[in-house]
C-alpha cells in the first residue's frame, strides 16, 4: 500500500512521462484487445506489434451511433466468445451514459477488465491522496454522507442488467445510515445537481419529512412497498427529538449556510461542479455558506479522463491533468471560433502544444473503440 506521497509522486511520473506511458497503454490496449471484430478491418492485414502512428492512420474516431449495432448485438446475448464483437473480456452489465454531453443517454456495456479496474483504481487513490491532504481524516468525526443516483434495474434481452453507473456500487452494498449528524465530515455526490435537487427537496418538504419521523412512519407519498417497510425498519419507531431539531433549523426563513447548522462539523460539500454542472454551483454556495465547496475529478461513461490537482478552485478556474494510462488518447486541432474541428489528422498526447484548443478521443482498456470527448 503505497503512502500518500508515494501516491502523489505516482501521478507526477505519469505526467511527467505521459508519452511513455500513453504508448505502454496503446500497447497493453491492442496485446489484449487484438481478436475483437471491431478492429478487423482497419488492422488485420497490419504486422505486429502495430505502433501508434498505424493505429492513428488506421482506426478511424467513430461516434457512438457507429458501433451501435454491436452493442444491441451484445445486449441481445448475441455473444461469440471466440471471435469477441467490442472486447475480449466478459461482458458485466450495461450502462446507461447521464446523456451531458449529447442530452442523450447512451448504452455503455461495462466489462470485467482486470486492465481498466487498475487504470481506475490508480486513478481514485491518486485523487485520494490529494484530498486527504487537503481534508486530513479526523478519528472521531469521520462519516460522509452520500446523495447516490439509484435508478431503477432493467434487464436486456441477453440477461444482462442495465442500469446508472452509480447504481452498480450499491448492488449488494452493506452500508449503514447513522442518525448522528454530529459526526459528518462530509457532504458528497457525484454531480451538483444531484445535491442541489437533495436539498432543494429538504426545503421544500421538510415539514412532512418532520410529521414522518415524529411519527415514525412515512408519508403516502411514498408508494412502493419494499421501499415504506424498509423506511419503517430503520426508523425503529417514532424519533421525536430528531424530529424536533430538524424542524428548529429548516423553519428558519434564510437557508443561506443550512448545512452547518445541520451538520455543524462538516468541513466540505464535494461534487464536480465544472462543465453542465457549473449552472448549480450559486446555489451549492448559498446553502454551503461557510463550509467549503470541493470540485470533482473527470470522469466520463468511458473512463477517468483526468484528476483535479486543486480541488478548492471554483468552476470556472479548475484545471484537470489527464492521466496517460486511464485510455489511449488521439487529439484533433479545435477551432473555437468556428465551434468545429479543424483538422483531420490526430496526434497523440506529444503532438498537443501549449495554448492549442484540440478535441479528444479515448480507446479504453475495456473496449476498443474511438471517441470523441469534451
Amino acid at each position: 500500500m503505497m503512502t500518500d506521497d508515494e501516491l502523489v509522486r505516482n501521478l507526477e511520473d505519469l505526467t511527467e512521462n505521459a508519452a511513455h506511458h500513453q504508448l505502454q497503454t496503446l500497447h497493453s490496449i491492442l496485446q489484449h484487445q487484438a481478436s475483437v471484430s471491431y478492429l478487423q478491418p482497419y488492422l488485420s492485414a497490419c504486422d505486429a506489434p502495430v505502433d501508434a502512428a498505424t493505429f492513428r492512420s488506421r482506426v478511424p474516431l467513430s461516434s457512438y451511433d457507429d458501433y451501435f449495432h454491436l452493442i444491441n448485438q451484445l445486449a441481445n446475448g448475441d455473444i461469440d466468445h471466440h471471435q469477441p464483437l467490442l472486447s475480449a473480456d466478459p461482458l458485466l452489465c450495461f450502462f446507461y451514459s447521464s446523456g451531458t454531453s449529447t442530452m442523450k443517454p447512451k448504452l455503455i456495456p461495462y466489462f470485467d477488465s482486470a486492465l481498466s479496474r487498475a487504470a481506475s483504481y490508480n486513478a481514485h487513490q491518486g485523487s485520494a491522496a490529494i484530498f486527504r491532504k487537503l481534508v486530513p481524516p479526523r478519528p472521531e468525526v469521520n462519516k460522509v454522507l452520500w446523495f447516490l443516483y439509484a435508478d431503477e434495474v432493467t434487464t436486456t434481452r441477453g440477461g444482462f442488467k442495465v442500469m446508472a453507473a452509480s447504481t452498480y456500487p450499491l448492488q449488494g452494498n452493506k452500508s449503514r445510515s447513522n442518525w448522528n449528524f454530529d459526526i459528518i465530515d462530509g457532504i458528497r455526490a457525484a454531480y451538483a445537481a444531484g445535491l442541489i435537487r437533495a436539498f432543494s427537496m429538504l426545503e421544500s418538504k421538510w415539514e412532512k419529512l418532520c410529521d414522518d419521523l415524529e411519527s415514525g412512519f412515512p408519508s403516502l407519498e411514498i408508494a412502493d412497498a419494499a421501499m415504506r417497510e424498509s423506511v419503517v425498519e430503520f426508523l425503529g419507531g417514532p424519533q421525536v427529538d430528531l424530529s424536533r431539531r430538524i424542524r428548529e433549523i429548516c423553519a428558519e426563513s434564510n437557508w443561506g449556510g443550512i448545512l452547518s447548522k445541520l451538520w455543524p462539523n462538516a468541513r466540505y460539500v464535494k461534487a464536480v461542479t465544472t462543465g453542465s454542472m457549473k449552472q448549480y454551483y450559486p446555489k451549492l454556495k448559498h446553502y454551503a455558506g461557510d463550509v467549503m465547496i470541493l470540485g470533482g475529478d473527470y470522469f466520463a461513461s468511458e473512463c477517468c479522463l483526468g484528476i483535479n490537482l486543486d480541488i478548492q478552485q471554483p468552476p470556472e478556474s479548475t484545471r484537470f491533468v489527464m492521466l496517460p494510462t486511464a485510455a489511449y488518447f488521439e487529439f484533433l486541432p479545435f477551432d473555437v471560433n468556428e465551434r468545429g474541428v479543424a483538422g483531420e489528422e490526430t496526434v497523440d498526447f506529444s503532438g498537443v502544444k501549449v495554448g492549442e484548443d484540440v478535441r479528444g478521443g479515448s480507446d479504453n482498456l475495456q473496449r476498443i473503440v474511438s471517441i470523441p470527448i469534451g
